[in-house]
This record gives C-alpha cells, sequence and structure tokens, in this order.
C-alpha cells in the first residue's frame, strides 16, 4: 500500500479472544470470510496506521477470530481493540457489471423521473442491511425537493432504474411522498 493509496476499511477489531493473541473481529465484507483474503492491512487507530499481517484468520460464531502477526497475548491483542483494518481500492476485487460497493453509492445524487422531469430527493448518506434488500438512507442536500430523509430500498429494476458513476446519479422509481 503506498502513499496516496485510496483506502477501504474492511474490519473492526473488536476484542481479545483466547490466550495467544487471537482478536474478535467485525468484517465489513460480503461475505465477511472474503476479509481473510486479505493478508496486508493497514491498522488504523487513534489517529495512526500501521501495516499488518494477517497470520490466520477463520469463521468463529456468527463473526471472525484472526491472529496478526507479532501480537502474541492477549495483552498485546487488546492494545488494537476498536482498530480499523483498511486496505487499498486497488486490492479489492472487480465487480460484474450493474454490481457496486457501498462505498461507491455513498454521496451520490438520488432522483426521481416523472412527468415535470427529474426531482432530486437527496443524496445517499449510507446504506442499511435489513436482510430482505439493501436499503438507500437519503437525506436532503442542495436542491432536493424539501428537507426529508428517505429510506429507499435497493431493488434493482423494480425501484433502482440506473446507477450512473460518472455523473454521480442514481434514478430510482420512487413517490416522494412515501
Amino acid at each position: 500500500m503506498g502513499a496516496g493509496d485510496e483506502l477501504v476499511v474492511v474490519g473492526r477489531l473488536l476484542a481479545p479472544y483466547g490466550l495467544k493473541g487471537w482478536m474478535k473481529v467485525y468484517s465489513f465484507t460480503e461475505p465477511m470470510e472474503n476479509l481473510l483474503d486479505y493478508e496486508r492491512c493497514l491498522l488504523q487507530r487513534n489517529g495512526e496506521s500501521t501495516e499488518v499481517e494477517i497470520e490466520a484468520g477463520r469463521p468463529h460464531g456468527k463473526g471472525l477470530v484472526i491472529k496478526l502477526r507479532g501480537v502474541d497475548t492477549p495483552e498485546q491483542a487488546r492494545l488494537y481493540t476498536n482498530g480499523e483494518l483498511a486496505v487499498s481500492v486497488s486490492l479489492m476485487p472487480a465487480l460484474d457489471e450493474g454490481e457496486y460497493y457501498w462505498r461507491q453509492l455513498e454521496g451520490l445524487k438520488v432522483v426521481v423521473q416523472g412527468d415535470g422531469g427529474e426531482r432530486l430527493l437527496g443524496r445517499v448518506d449510507h446504506l442499511l442491511e435489513t436482510g430482505a434488500n439493501d436499503v438507500l438512507a437519503v437525506v436532503p442536500c442542495e436542491g432536493s425537493i424539501d428537507q426529508r430523509e428517505r429510506l429507499v430500498p435497493w431493488l434493482p429494476e423494480r425501484v433502482v432504474l440506473n446507477v450512473d458513476l460518472d455523473a454521480g446519479v442514481i434514478c430510482v422509481d420512487w413517490d416522494p411522498e412515501f
């Protein structure tokens, strides 16, 4: 990971696990085991960054546990609690047509096509995972039709009609009154 690389957080270290320096980790990847594909990560904690190597990892219960090289005791592991593991965007797998990383959608404007042309609902603040489908949390921005926050389901072809990353716009079929 060189200077200037765009970084994406892929996991958060939670707490020591066991006696040999293992740690519980919350994975932001889908599926969660994909976090283990990144052998080297940047550990970000308290405004500092350090390159670390994932020596081993495995599923455990509903999450993952990992062992960082050089971390061999629960006391050492505790020093990394709440640290974030980040990787360079260039290391992330390419997606198929019509698939997007959440980070690509955050910040995009959300517009509704109607009889009167385009109407701006706002911009994507973040996404939520609900089980049934993901949801866009849309917040007001300059030029939006009102100051309401909206939750718009991520249902390609039914609700989400088009995503134009270059233009920074998601076109949806959604009732602005909902």
